[in-house]
């Protein structure tokens, strides 16, 4: 049975730095459709305490979601050196598709046939899917995409995450700093090298009282039109459930791979809030009654890129393999967990290990 290999990532990340300042103009409402009284100073302030989010990007106005993800699988694909003609699948993680300035949104046609478009790709047996799954998708389609490559049905398949969160936002809602813009894609391959790849997946969905965590709401103000849709989320009840589920399920997927988290080089987590992700990398090391560890083990973006949903592990995979993310490397044969949480609630978990030679 082959391995699922990564052969080639790429990133595209908007040249927008959008800081706490740009937000000091804002007017903020609360979940009861009342004028927070604070000054945007102090809200600002205390969202960066909480989050560690410092700036976030965004992208021009004349760019669609679909052209991020086209410019980072492009990338990707000329870093893995193959011909994008011998791609079998494209799979294109997103929540929202392509929204214009006008925040509409639009899936016609999907979002993976727009990028298997803007590519020039006109093989008909590339096949192209939506990976629709919250934050988890693009750690969803690296687990279709290795259930394709073991059946043999695939060899080449290009796995994007991608995200113009900008413009899903509720202009009114504080939680509006969370989010940004960015797109990150890789190339996986089939190899006949044993015992690399992903050596271990993990995907769980709580799907009952969980269901309204994240989800599309009217703006929390009520003077506005209340029948467009933007990012809603309850951050208190995401926060609990991360918590108490997202370690256990981390543990359970290493455990599957036949290792400890000693045995793990790096976490990349998805990137929702600096806060949210200690919280879950602490909890995890309790497990495993491990009282001391290293910062160096989970690398963080949010901080300058804020939440991009989708396409922050992505994004961080390329930083990290290309050498352009200070302090962080991956070695040859090492171990690392790919890790998400997010709408349905859905998390899922995937250990990857380097093959001998990069």
């Amino acid at each position: 049975m082959p391995s699922t290999v990564i052969i080639g990532s790429g990133r595209y990340i908007p040249q927008n730095i959008i800081s706490g300042k740009d937000f000091y103009s804002s007017e903020f409402y609360d979940e009861n459709g009342q004028k927070i009284e604070k000054t945007n100073e102090e809200i600002v302030s205390k969202f960066i305490e909480i989050t560690e989010i410092a700036n976030r990007r965004y992208v021009d106005s004349d760019q669609l979601n679909s052209d991020i993800a086209a410019k980072a699988s492009e990338l990707a694909i000329q870093d893995a050196g193959i011909d994008k003609e011998s791609l079998d699948y494209i799979i294109s993680a997103t929540n929202f598709g392509d929204i214009d300035e006008n925040h509409q949104q639009s899936f016609m046609p999907s979002l993976s046939a727009l990028v298997k478009h803007k590519l020039g790709i006109r093989n008909p047996k590339c096949v192209n899917y939506d990976m629709i799954f919250g934050c988890p998708g693009w750690v969803e389609g690296m687990i279709l995409a290795n259930v394709l490559i073991k059946s043999g049905r695939a060899k080449n398949i290009l796995v994007v995450g991608s995200e113009t969160l900008s413009r899903a936002t509720d202009p009114y809602d504080r939680d509006k700093m969370i989010f940004a813009d960015g797109a990150g894609a890789v190339v996986v391959s089939a190899s006949d090298e044993e015992g690399v790849g992903i050596i271990a997946d993990n995907t769980q969905c709580f799907n009952e009282e969980e269901i309204d965590y994240l989800k599309n709401g009217c703006s929390l103000n009520p003077n506005t039109d209340q029948n467009q849709r933007f990012v809603r989320m309850k951050g208190r009840k995401i926060y609990e459930f991360a918590l108490k589920n997202v370690p256990v399920a981390i543990k359970d997927t290493i455990d599957k791979a036949g290792l400890s988290l000693t045995d793990i080089d790096k976490i990349l987590i998805h990137q929702a809030n600096a806060k949210m992700d200690h919280a879950i990398i602490s909890r995890l090391h309790k497990l495993y009654n491990i009282k001391e560890y290293s910062d160096d083990l989970t690398p963080m973006t949010v901080h300058e890129y804020g939440n991009t949903s989708v396409a922050c592990i992505p994004t961080m995979y390329d930083l990290i393999i290309k050498g352009e993310f200070s302090g962080h490397s991956f070695k040859d044969g090492s171990n690392i967990v790919l890790t998400s949480v997010g709408a349905g609630m859905n998390i899922n978990a995937i250990v990857y290990r380097f093959p001998t030679k990069k």
